[in-house]
């Protein structure tokens, strides 16, 4: 199993309810200021790369670990495979979570991407992901 937490063993009814809990954590208020505040993040990255498989590490940070690293936090006690807990300390919904691991650490997983193009690819999903606000 990934750090997402995500499978391919799961029933379709199952898969459409938890599809529907991740576009509504997506959409709504907190879900947006998330999102705002990870492109933010994002390119406030003095390197402009991203890494899988770990908040924070000594080849960098994945994208929750740069938003992490941009309101100060410490992450050293952070289990980046409880997605629970990662989702308590980043203010939003278990299943955004899960989402943005999945994307930032499996989505691009068989372009064997550098860690330059995760950043590219991960910061124009990001982008995609911001409603526009009236």
């Amino acid at each position: 199993m990934s750090r997402s937490g995500y499978h391919d063993d799961v029933e379709q009814w199952h898969l459409i309810m938890y599809r529907g809990a991740v576009t509504s954590a997506m959409r709504g208020r907190r879900g947006q200021q998330f999102f705002r505040d990870l492109l933010a993040a994002l390119d406030a990255l003095p390197e402009k790369k991203l890494v899988e498989g770990e908040l924070e590490g000594s080849d960098g940070v994945c994208a929750l670990g740069a938003l992490g690293r941009a309101r100060g936090m410490d992450m050293t006690g952070i289990d980046p495979e409880c997605a629970k807990l990662v989702a308590s300390k980043f203010g939003i919904a278990c299943a955004l979570a899960r989402e943005v691991v999945y994307e930032n650490d499996e989505s691009g997983h068989w372009l064997k991407e550098t860690p330059e193009q995760r950043f590219g690819r991960m910061r124009r999903w990001v982008v995609a992901n911001i409603k526009e606000t009236t």
